[in-house]
């Protein structure tokens, strides 16, 4: 349950993983538009796997509310190069592609990445669990209420922690149907969820352990952190710190961040308080 398969290399899970962001959109809420050329990208790169990440999550689809639907075609052409690039550039990288196309999906695993985040669980497209059957690579699973384009719109729950974890174990059995065996689950912090929303998931995500899969948190500099203080998202470091530490001793077993120095502080920090 608590290591995945990665290209033939076992990740172990036990002591939490860092997944550092590469937004290559130029419209992601906290740093789109940052990671236009090849300096700026393999510079950013160097970084975050020198300060202790495990995981790179590319994505250039970008899933902030109201954001810009874009082809599958234009995804590629953003993705691909940038995959092929990193794979050249850093040994051993463990690439994950933040995509919910199975076209894309495939396209990426095929040039060198060896997970897929999806934030859609499948919804978004009727091939992505066959792909992901056929690929036999490691599939995050995030729970979002409607679309990236309408999932802030009055987003509503009658018991948000009892849908989401029946959502998860639904999404699960399915998976495991098909001989899908690394799974990992994401809330979805931000994803069709008012900042209560959130707020009650955060203090119920130890529940979480229930679903005997691996859990991925990502609240980096996410409204929920930055709004109720009244700060920006360029501000917002220390909330994130916070939210990751409280989802730490919760459980959490991947923290997706922008600032991956603070992160393994944070799990360090955390695992010295646990053993």
């Amino acid at each position: 349950m608590k290591s995945i398969n990665c290209n033939g290399k076992l990740i172990d899970l036990s002591l939490p993983k860092v997944m550092g962001i590469l937004n290559i959109t130029p419209d992601s809420f906290f740093d789109g538009g940052k990671y236009k050329n090849e300096s700026t990208i393999v510079t950013q790169v160097k970084k975050m796997l020198d300060e202790g990440a495990t995981f790179i999550d590319v994505g250039a689809y970008s899933s902030r509310p109201g954001a810009k639907h874009i082809s599958e075609e234009e995804e590629l052409e953003r993705l691909l190069p940038v995959i092929k690039l990193l794979i050249n550039e850093f040994q051993n990288i463990t690439i994950s592609v933040d995509t919910f196309r199975s076209k894309v999906a495939e396209s990426c695993i095929n040039y060198g990445a060896c997970i897929v985040n999806d934030i859609s669980a499948g919804a978004m497209d009727a091939s992505m669990f066959k792909t992901i059957a056929s690929l036999q690579v490691p599939y995050i699973i995030m729970h979002m209420q409607g679309t990236p384009q309408n999932m802030q719109q009055n987003p509503f729950y009658e018991d948000i922690v009892k849908e989401v974890l029946y959502y998860f174990s639904k999404k699960i059995n399915e998976l495991r149907s098909l001989g899908i065996n690394d799974i990992i689950a994401d809330p979805g912090f931000g994803f069709g969820k008012t900042t209560e929303h959130n707020y009650k998931l955060l203090k119920h995500l130890d529940l979480f352990k229930n679903l005997e899969i691996p859990t991925l948190v990502g609240l980096s500099r996410k409204s929920m952190l930055y709004k109720p203080l009244e700060i920006t998202a360029e501000k917002s470091l220390n909330a994130t710190t916070t939210a990751n530490t409280i989802a730490l001793l919760k459980g959490a077993n991947i923290l997706r961040v922008h600032d991956v120095k603070e992160a393994v502080e944070a799990i360090k920090i955390v695992d010295l308080l646990k053993n």
